[in-house]
Formats: structure tokens, sequence, C-alpha cells
């Protein structure tokens, strides 16, 4: 049971690691009318989570099964190779300001030799530090498998993005839970898509997201740091 609760305190939106603070994207898509109701949200975060999948999914996997074999390197690649396909600036600085904050604050509620070594490439600008390896580090230590490992990342990113809905959108709670619940019935098929690809195969073909991504550099008026 305390393994459970402690994987649901590292899946809370409430987690103060700076995640409220983007939008994934969201502000420029409602503001250029690609989402404007519950039912071009509900296909923007589809879109969302298999890109994440694809990307940060793959990269989370490799840096835990490193993680759990206590290579070091392995943990430093899938940071670097993540990172580097992670295009826009605005997208970069979400995974590695908020990666940087996970990391110091789980070092806070309990020991980790892997997560202080990593946190501290991090310091020395030897490693990028994108969220989903600090995750996968974490969650090793904790005993936590890979496809739970997968799934919390999942969820953390859509209620990360229906979170900025509450404050952009015309919207409620009730539709926004109800998104929520629909969205997350394609992870077990993501987790079965991705888990054996390298990290060579870290893609995901997804323009209208890289543009409403390059809008919102250039926008005057906004709530969100992306």
């Amino acid at each position: 049971m305390a393994h459970l609760a402690r994987l649901l305190q590292f899946s809370d939106s409430t987690l103060p690691i700076g995640s409220f603070a983007f939008s994934n994207g969201l502000e420029s898509a409602v503001q250029t009318g690609v989402v404007s109701d519950p039912e071009s949200l509900l296909a923007y975060v589809d879109l969302i989570l298999r890109q994440t999948a694809r990307m940060d999914g793959i990269a989370l996997l490799h840096a835990h099964r490193a993680a759990l074999a206590r290579d070091h390197e392995a943990i430093l690649l899938a940071d670097r190779e993540l990172f580097c396909r992670r295009v826009g600036e605005e997208q970069q600085l979400m995974l590695t300001r908020v990666g940087k904050k996970f990391a110091e604050l789980v070092i806070k509620i309990m020991p980790s030799p892997a997560l202080e070594r990593w946190l501290a490439d991090i310091r020395a600008n030897a490693t990028p530090g994108c969220l989903p390896v600090g995750q996968a580090i974490a969650l090793a230590h904790m005993d936590v498998d890979e496809a739970e490992a997968f799934v919390m990342h999942q969820y953390a990113i859509a209620s990360m993005i229906m979170s900025a809905a509450l404050r952009l959108m015309r919207i409620d709670h009730l539709d926004t839970q109800r998104i929520l619940f629909t969205a997350q019935g394609r992870v077990e098929g993501d987790y079965r898509a991705v888990r054996d690809r390298s990290l060579d195969e870290m893609a995901s073909f997804a323009p209208v997201f890289d543009v409403l991504v390059a809008h919102h550099t250039t926008t005057h008026v906004r709530l969100f740091m992306n």
C-alpha cells in the first residue's frame, strides 16, 4: 500500500516542481483556435500523449533499466538523446527546469545516491537533466517497475495539460476529468508500442505541435512559460 501511495504522490499535479508554469503548447493552441472546446482539447491531449510516449517515454524506459543496472553512463546517454530530440527552446526549458527541481525535491524526501550523482552532473553542466530521466532514476530506486513508471509519467503530462486548460479555456472540472479519464485509456497501447524501441528510434511526427510551440515564443501576452 505504501508503494502505491508514494507512486501517486510523485504523479500528483500539485508536486512542487514548477510544472504549473507550463502548458505544453496549449496556450498557443487556444490562441490560434486549434483547441476551442472539450472535443478538440481531447484530440490535443491525445496527440501530446502519443508524441510523449514515443520520445520521453522511450528515454524513461531506457533510463529506468540503466538505473536498475547501476549504469550511470547509460543514464546520461538517455538524457542527452532526449534533449537533442526535443526541438524548441521552450520544450527544452520545460524538460530541464522541471527535471532539476524534481531531483532536488526527491533527494529531500529520500536518500538516492544515483539521483544525487545525476543532480551533481546537472549542476556541473555534464548532462541536461530531463524530467523523464529523473523520474526513472527515482522510481527505479523505489522498486517501481518500468510499466508503472511509464504510466505515472504519461498521467502527469495529461494532468498538467488539464490544469492549464482550466485557466485558459471556458471549461469546467467535470469536462477536464472526463477528458483525463478518456485519455488514460491509451496508455497500455502506447507502452506496448515503445517498450522495445531503442534510443535511436525516439521520434515523433507532430508538425502542428512544433509550430504551436514556436508560435508561443513570439507572443506578447501569455500566462505560461510554454
